[in-house]
């Protein structure tokens, strides 16, 4: 009884507040008259009103911020106040979400009277920026968002065609709206009765926790099985590892007799011992390729910058061959370090270069080309192609080979778009740079992109045509068929989608089963062997020949064989050590 009275003051003003939601007038006017003649206590102000009146301040002051541009005050009030089921969950909060970060971004180039200050708004950019490679990566694909992943990029947004709604005057006061409707159905929905709130949330709450006891007993028996499987092949390579260590003992007392122990014998024996499922087996041990196991990649961020170029160089190294591209494609999180490294890398040159060629390489299977695309590699390509005098010819060559291969995606294609009049001054100022090596992929990438009627539109309006057909008269007679290929490219009509262009299935690929080590691989070693040490070839030849055997099955030759026909460009993903020597990889 003592607890209820504790508390009866709180539980009748509850009840009044429902009441007085529902309406129920002559009911409320009898409770409090029959709370004065019983002397029952009621609270002096109500939970609601006290709700409003709090909801109203949130409001006031989160339409205060985006008037005077406090980015750090809105999204503080704002992640604080709308809910992340909702901010996260409901396609209305993403996108208003989205234009409020672009409102943020722009503010000072739209309410400057002078220059704004360059620091701040490039600390603008820069938010901007890292909201679009973390949420706001979510509507990448979205056709209305698309050409706004370009906007950090964009030297000057104000005078670019793609951005020209955004500094109309009528553009601010619209988002506003949107904004001040949203946050009054926002508000509205919390100022419901407690009562009901917690009536509902009792119900949910059961609900929730069912559904959670039920995952977790799926989980624990998913994870139950995945460990009696490995306790199967481990219990397999037990006995296997008996029966062989038996046969060497067996082998080693016939040598004591004088027996010989012929080579074959011994392939046969490390054969079974590293045979696929043993080696399978063992790997869960030491695969960074699972998702959580950043050990060893994290090498790749370390202060030591030959333990860097050391990394970068052996992941470009497997992703040379195509059972390594296999291997490393398992997780995206070794291709997410990959991209972090090559954007933040700016003191060792061959890190930088290996982590490219890598990225190239991955650039050959199709998921791993998505997920680039997705993350604005090619936002960033462009903009490190904009100067190719500065570059390496190995950055240089291996950065337009993998801007051409995501040039081959259909997204790749539209992400273009968005920018088509700066891809396409990029593309045709590299057509004339000294490095010849870098053509074939600068003509695949044109060809790819004029498929998109508005790219054509743009290039036919800065004269592309001119441009090619000077480049025809300096060229040699490949160069000069590859350009009337894509001058006919240029002056079609048709809808991009038809012919032999990669399209956006992520379907595993088939690649054919080249590998490729080029020599660039040992440029600049840094570690050299000492006199008479055994190194390279020679050392896995010596030391390791026969435990390495390959026993897999050979890999089925797909479609990457049929990259062009006769003089056209290129049309299906090729990485350059493939295509100096005449095969994809």
């Amino acid at each position: 009884m003592g607890d209820i009275l504790a508390h009866e003051s709180e539980l009748l003003g509850l009840v009044k507040e429902y009441l007085d939601f529902a309406e129920f007038e002559d009911t409320l006017k009898t409770f409090l008259k029959e709370c004065q003649m019983k002397g029952k206590p009621l609270p002096k102000t109500s939970g609601g009103s006290l709700r409003v009146s709090k909801s109203l301040t949130i409001q006031r002051d989160l339409l205060a911020a985006f008037d005077s541009g406090d980015q750090k005050v809105f999204f503080d009030l704002w992640e604080e106040h709308i809910p992340s089921s909702i901010r996260d969950g409901d396609s209305l909060a993403q996108k208003l979400e989205f234009y409020l970060h672009i409102h943020f971004a722009i503010y000072l180039l739209k309410h400057s009277v002078q220059r704004p200050d360059k620091e701040e708004l490039s600390e603008r950019i820069s938010y901007f920026k890292t909201y679009l490679e973390s949420k706001g990566a979510a509507l990448s694909q979205t056709t209305e968002f698309l050409p706004f992943y370009a906007l950090p990029f964009v030297p000057n947004p104000m005078v670019h065609p793609s951005f020209k709604e955004l500094f109309q005057d009528s553009w601010t006061p619209e988002l506003k709206l949107k904004l001040e409707k949203f946050l009054a159905l926002m508000f509205k929905a919390s100022n419901t009765p407690k009562l009901l709130t917690l009536y509902k949330e009792n119900g949910q709450s059961h609900k929730e926790t069912l559904q959670q006891l039920h995952q977790q007993l799926v989980e624990a028996e998913r994870r139950a099985m995945t460990y009696l499987k490995r306790y199967n092949k481990t219990q397999v390579d037990y006995h296997t590892l008996i029966g062989v260590t038996a046969e060497l003992v067996d082998s080693l007392e016939a040598t004591v007799s004088g027996k010989m122990i012929t080579p074959e014998y011994l392939q046969s024996v490390c054969v079974r011992l590293f045979s696929n499922q043993m080696r399978q087996s063992l790997a869960h041990s030491v695969d960074f390729t699972r998702p959580g196991t950043r050990t060893v990649l994290q090498l790749l961020h370390g202060r030591s910058d030959v333990v860097r170029q050391y990394m970068a160089r052996l992941i470009n190294a497997i992703a040379s061959l195509a059972e390594g591209r296999l291997y490393l494609a398992q997780s995206t999180e070794v291709l997410r370090m990959l991209e972090e490294r090559l954007k933040e890398e700016d003191k060792d040159i061959i890190a930088r270069e290996n982590v490219l060629g890598a990225l190239q390489k991955f650039s050959l299977r199709r998921p791993l080309q998505t997920a680039m695309i997705r993350d604005g590699l090619i936002f960033w390509l462009i903009h490190l192609l904009k100067e190719p005098d500065c570059l390496s010819d190995y950055t240089l060559e291996y950065s337009v080979a993998l801007l051409m291969n995501l040039c081959l995606r259909s997204a790749g294609k539209r992400v273009c778009a968005t920018m088509a009049g700066l891809v396409l001054k990029v593309l045709s100022d590299l057509l004339g740079h000294e490095n010849h090596e870098i053509q074939p992929y600068v003509n695949g990438a044109l060809y790819s992109i004029l498929s998109i009627p508005s790219v054509r539109e743009e290039a036919r309006a800065m004269g592309m045509e001119d441009i090619l057909r000077c480049f025809m008269k300096e060229g040699n007679a490949e160069m000069t068929r590859q350009i009337e290929f894509i001058i006919k490219q240029l002056n079609s009509e048709e809808l991009p989608g038809g012919g032999l262009d990669s399209d956006d299935d992520d379907d595993e690929d088939e690649e054919e089963d080249h590998d490729t080590m080029e020599a660039d691989l040992d440029k600049d070693e840094l570690i050299q062997p000492q006199l008479g040490e055994l190194s390279g070839e020679k050392l896995l030849t010596t030391e390791y020949l026969g435990i390495m055997t390959n026993t897999g099955k050979p890999r089925r030759r797909g479609l990457a064989s049929v990259q062009r026909g006769g003089d056209e460009p290129l049309r299906r993903p090729v990485t350059p050590g493939g295509h100096r020597n005449g095969c994809p990889v």
